[in-house]
């Protein structure tokens, strides 16, 4: 059996077409031409949501005083669990509910009597949508007939539309001979065809099996960086926000806990809320002291006592990412290393990587992701009751209030 006292060596003990170009607004200006048109506005957030609140009968808050804004051209993403106010702020960017409190600024323009249709912004829903008896052609078209537009733009602008979605040719077909994401291209061709400066999505990929998830996110990447425009997603699946937006916004109970780039969110939370809701985390409960403005000493039962980065004092919790600890079956010397003895409990196997629970005598077991980098199978084998020694980086810690 390989083993490594080496933590940068991930072993078996280690951590685990053709684009259709999007030609202008509503007013027949080219991206370019737009570009130049609004370069004095460049600097100014597409959206300015300042101190708004939602509150409904009963003194529920939905929204709590919630302060954001968002660059042009970026894809944002408002991530959170079910009931953290993250739907609820995006209807209120939509028009379809109106702030308790606060102030909605869309290019500039507050949206406080703008009415939905009238505002630079379209929605695509978690459900499609989509009207079944319509053809493809017509659903996409359906708002520029709604606005009264001459039969032969309608058409033209369907046809680009629906090669920008990968979808060329299928403008005959009706939606019951389509597949899931193919009616979800559908619905994002019939919200880009107006032309909006933001396009706002609901979980819009919920509804899909996980192969295709996985496939439309890219596309959806690939559709924003051609089209140009802001993206705004609503989410409660971690790595559909970290994979696909420039910016991340955690919401909890009506209000931001953080907003930060997804790596930048990942590797420092700024809360023991963040970091449990984004990805997997090992919190073990501690006590922190300060030894100066940068440096704590944290001590917890089964770990010891360890000067770390941070600004807790008091109850504290650890925390690290479980694809950072290394297991060996010799114990490590090195003193920027914080080592553990771990007893295997339940072992989970993913095919490319397991899930190893070890118990280290109190508390939570500590989960180790370990990479199934070789075919030999017993590798990668980890027994219940086998006893091995747990290290990561003192660099790979936080330490987080408890």
């Amino acid at each position: 059996m390989n083993t490594s006292n080496d933590p940068a060596r991930k072993t078996k003990f280690g951590a685990a077409g053709n684009d259709a170009k999007y030609s202008g607004d509503a007013n027949g200006m080219s991206v370019q031409e737009q570009s130049k048109s609004t370069s004095s506005a460049s600097d100014r957030p597409i959206i300015e949501i300042k101190n708004v609140s939602k509150i409904y009968g009963g003194g529920v808050k939905a929204v709590d005083n919630v302060n954001l804004t968002v660059s042009r051209g970026e894809f944002f993403a408002l991530l959170g669990p079910s009931g953290c106010g993250k739907t609820t702020l995006l209807r209120m960017l939509a028009g379809f509910e109106t702030p308790s409190a606060g102030e909605v600024i869309i290019d500039g323009v507050d949206m406080s009597t703008v009415a939905p249709n009238k505002r630079p912004v379209n929605m695509v829903f978690q459900s499609y949508a989509v009207f079944p008896h319509m053809s493809v052609e017509k659903n996409v078209g359906y708002g520029l007939r709604m606005d009264g537009r001459p039969r032969g733009e309608i058409k033209q602008r369907a046809e680009e539309a629906l090669a920008l979605v990968k979808l060329a040719g299928y403008g005959k077909r009706m939606p019951h001979e389509l597949s899931g994401g193919q009616r979800q291209r559908v619905a994002l061709a019939r919200a880009l065809i107006k032309r909006p400066s933001v396009l706002l999505l609901d979980e819009p990929l919920s509804a899909l099996d996980a192969t295709l998830r996985e496939a439309m996110q890219l596309e959806l990447v690939r559709l924003q960086a051609t089209v140009g425009i802001t993206f705004v997603i609503v989410t409660h699946d971690q790595s559909e926000a970290l994979s696909m937006a420039n910016r991340i916004a955690v919401m909890n109970a009506g209000k931001v806990e953080q907003v930060a780039a997804p790596a930048q969110l990942y590797e420092n939370p700024s809360s023991r809320f963040v970091a449990d809701f984004i990805g997997k985390i090992n919190l073990i409960d501690g006590k922190a002291a300060r030894i100066d403005a940068d440096r704590v000493k944290f001590e917890a039962p089964n770990i010891g006592a360890f000067d770390l980065p941070g600004h807790v004092e008091g109850a504290a919790s650890l925390a690290v990412r479980p694809e950072k600890i290394f297991v060996s079956e010799t114990k490590p010397t090195d003193p920027d290393l914080i080592v553990v003895r771990g007893e295997v409990g339940e072992v989970a196997y993913y095919g490319s990587f397991s899930n190893v629970f070890f118990h280290i005598g109190s508390g939570a077991p500590i989960l180790a992701d370990i990479g199934n980098v070789s075919r030999d199978i017993a590798e990668f084998t980890f027994k219940k009751g086998e006893e091995y020694w747990l290290h990561w980086r003192k660099s790979d810690t936080l330490v987080l209030p408890a």
